[in-house]
């Protein structure tokens, strides 16, 4: 059993601290957002995720959130920094919340005698570790890196809709590490997962990270890119796709052809990677191509709604998903804000259905209509943009169907059916 505290509680903090409760260890959260103190000290998600409720409430007794940095400091041996890393204007990441937490971090330290183990979960490009978090917590603390106190990379791979259950199956566990001392700890701490773990240098346990996010990304792009070709050729894209996944050199994964990727992480992942190429001298053109193919993707819908419905001002236009994906609420990149977007600006009537993310993007469009399914299948036309499960399971007959996510049922059963890649 280990003492870990974790710095931040969003979709990274909260499962990786809560795995590691359900693991048998102490687990101390801290954040500077007092409800979500509060929500974690009463068991209670500060996030939607499939499954942690659930996990919380089990493990009530084996942790609690505070917003004391040196009370979690020295009740623990090791600290998971989990801030957020959001995108800057020009595509850069915002180191803010790390500065913060490694200056909070290594004030907390001054005092402790006992050697401390700080790990950066937060997705970072290479060389912020060592360039951006070892100053700050040396000059705060007074003391020296990997001899004092240890410092390493161990960065997630965690799904939202799936991050408990990919908590605990992982298809690897990276560790960047330079001290003995912590690449102990963490071996220790993770010596119950059965699956390759890797042991490499800080840097390169920053750039796995980004590499495998550019790379799926990439593999998106590249599915959407095909697929528009085959929509003009009359081809289905999933029909190709599961032959093309058939060569054990390919691998069928992420080959979802559709309106392309949302989220906390591919989209910032890939324009901080260009971010960073540029600064280095290179142009790396395959990964702004990347860029341009998604952010163009989800206009497709639209240009198909206008082969049915030229005219949209007026018109009552359905939206069945909001979140980027499904079994979240999070709305960050949603491939439905431009959509949404250009159908207001068209003068359409929004009406829009989502399991779990209405009321995160109620405060960004507030002039949509929220209502139940039903009442969106009501709708002039109806766009499907999130793969929900329940989709599944609609009444589409009758309906004009623009599907950005392949739901079958609504192309077996609407009047008039578009899908984007097929």
């Amino acid at each position: 059993m280990m003492k870990i505290s974790i710095i931040g509680s969003g979709y990274v903090g909260i499962v990786t601290g809560i795995g590691f409760a359900e693991l048998g260890n102490e687990v101390i959260f801290v954040d500077i957002d007092e409800s979500k103190i509060n929500l974690i000290n009463s068991a209670k998600p500060p996030i939607y995720e499939r499954g942690l409720k659930e996990l919380m409430q089990k493990n009530k007794e084996r942790f609690y959130a505070t917003i004391d940095y040196n009370e979690a400091i020295n009740k623990s041996q090791i600290t998971f920094i989990c801030v957020g890393t959001p995108p800057n204007p020009d595509g850069s990441i915002n180191l803010d919340y790390v500065k913060s937490a490694a200056e909070a971090l290594g004030k907390a330290l001054k005092n402790k005698k006992d050697f401390h183990t700080v790990v950066i979960k937060s997705t970072v490009l290479p060389g912020t570790t060592e360039d951006v978090v070892k100053p700050i917590i040396e000059k705060e603390s007074g003391k020296e890196a990997f001899e004092e106190f240890g410092l390493a990379s161990n960065p997630e791979f965690l799904r939202e809709g799936n991050a408990v259950y990919d908590f605990f199956n992982p298809d690897r566990i990276v560790i960047g590490v330079k001290d003995e001392k912590s690449k102990e700890i963490l071996e220790q701490l993770y010596n119950s997962f059965n699956c390759p773990k890797l042991i490499t240098d800080i840097k390169t346990a920053e750039m796995i990270k980004y590499t495998s996010n550019a790379f799926l990304a990439t593999k998106i792009s590249f599915a959407n890119e095909i697929g528009n070709i085959c929509k003009k050729l009359g081809i289905d894209a999933y029909e190709v796709f599961k032959g093309v996944g058939l060569d054990h050199r390919i691998n069928p994964s992420f080959f979802r052809a559709g309106i392309g990727f949302g989220g906390s992480c591919f989209p910032k992942d890939v324009k901080a990677l260009i971010a960073k190429a540029e600064e280095l001298g290179e142009d790396p053109k395959l990964l702004k191509a990347v860029i341009d193919v998604n952010e163009e993707q989800p206009l497709r819908l639209i240009e198909l709604l206008k082969k049915h419905i030229p005219d949209l001002n007026g018109k009552t236009i359905g939206i069945l998903g909001l979140a980027f994906k499904p079994d979240t609420d999070d709305i960050r990149e949603s491939r439905a804000i431009p959509i949404v977007r250009i159908l207001l600006n068209e003068g359409a009537r929004v009406v829009a259905y989502d399991p779990k993310a209405m009321e995160n993007f109620q405060n960004i469009f507030p002039q949509v209509d929220y209502a139940p399914s039903e009442k969106v299948l009501e709708s002039d036309a109806v766009l499907i943009v999130t793969e929900w499960g329940e989709f599944k399971n609609l009444n589409y007959k009758g309906r004009i169907i623009i599907d950005g996510r392949r739901i079958e049922k609504a192309k077996e059963e609407a009047r008039i059916y578009e899908g984007v890649c097929w």
